[in-house]
């Protein structure tokens, strides 16, 4: 397995509305997504377009929110994940694993904000950044 293109970065944040400032009024980004909610994760998610990828704004959504943890250790939010495309999911899952990386949560996949499978990779195992791998939606 040889990871594809970034698909997008992951920036957590106490207020999706003031980060959707932020790309918008300050950094002049004008596709900017309708935020909606991701109940089963415990997330409220918005896509910021840019050329080439997109940023993930994700907001904890609900008390059991996994964000939680993460503002409470960076309060004006940041950078929470990176996302690399596969072709098949399981058949990376599979190969990381073999690799010795820990598959986070049960290990099977899930569907992610962009309606197409998932899982994500601990940090631990990848330098200290937790990776997000998600199956590319042609395949």
């Amino acid at each position: 397995m040889t990871i594809g293109r970034l698909n997008h970065v992951g920036v957590a944040t106490p207020s999706i509305e003031n980060s959707i400032k932020l790309y918008r009024d300050m950094l002049g980004v004008s596709s900017i997504e309708t935020p909606f909610d991701l109940p089963a994760q415990g997330v409220r998610v918005c896509f910021v377009n840019l050329p080439n990828s997109q940023i993930e704004l994700i907001e904890p959504l609900g008390e059991d929110s996994p964000i939680h943890g993460f503002l409470a250790k960076n309060p004006k939010g940041g950078q929470h994940h990176i996302c690399f495309e596969v072709e098949d999911i399981v058949a990376a899952r599979d190969e990381m694993r073999a690799r010795g990386a820990t598959i986070l949560g049960t290990g099977e996949p899930r569907i992610g904000a962009h309606g197409t499978p998932i899982i994500f990779l601990h940090p631990k195992d990848m330098g200290g950044v937790l990776i997000e791998l998600m199956e590319t939606p042609d395949h």
